[in-house]
């Protein structure tokens, strides 16, 4: 799930830090990677769900670029779009991620997958007490409605649902999403020393 990479639109939380403009780059840059990820991981189609329609100049050069299925998410909050997600796919496994977790790896979206087989939910949870990656068997709306996303208690109230409908579950990790000033300064240092080592790494 993606929003386009417009200023003012996109990654809001950190316009104060970065400028609309600049907030919008980073978008557009995680979005970016994330697509690389889940095309690497080689589990099967990617489909970018896009918001806020399919028509965005930034989406269309994507499906050009990458032949990526293009769905628009509905008008709805945060769980009604994911519940929306999961119908519209029906009875088929599915993991459904956004775009702001820049830890992600390909391995991480194959343990899931794996995990996914035995289990009729997995999930990636994240440091702030909520989750970025949720694949489902079959959909259970249940999981979404009525729920206080960005804040601290998303994943357990989910683990209570889960529990209420007799649903089997998995967490294969705990990761970070940028979400505040903080966040990105981590992932710049991150980053940074990634770049250091390679740099190293090729003069050696």
């Amino acid at each position: 799930m993606a929003k386009a990479p417009l200023a003012g639109y996109a990654k809001t939380r950190l316009i104060p830090a970065l400028g609309a403009a600049g907030a919008a780059r980073l978008h557009r840059q995680l979005t970016l990677r994330t697509l690389a990820t889940a095309r690497a991981a080689g589990l099967g189609p990617v489909t970018l769900w896009c918001a806020p329609d399919v028509r965005q100049r930034f989406f269309r050069a994507l499906q050009r670029r990458c032949g990526i299925e293009l769905r628009a998410q509905p008008e709805a909050d945060l769980g009604q779009r994911m519940a929306d997600v999961f119908a519209a796919v029906g009875n088929r496994p599915l993991l459904l991620i956004g775009t702001d977790c820049p830890v992600l790896t390909p391995d991480h979206l194959r343990q899931a997958a794996l995990a996914l087989q035995a289990a009729d939910a997995v999930f990636i949870t994240t440091e702030d007490g909520g989750y970025y990656l949720v694949g489902l068997r079959r959909p259970a709306p249940e999981l979404f409605a009525g729920m206080a996303w960005s804040t601290p208690e998303v994943m357990a109230r989910t683990r209570e649902r889960l529990a209420a409908l007799g649903l089997r579950w998995q967490e294969v990790a705990r990761l970070w999403d940028i979400d505040s000033a903080a966040d990105l300064a981590r992932w710049q240092a991150l980053d940074a020393a990634a770049h250091a080592r390679a740099a190293r790494q090729g003069v050696a």
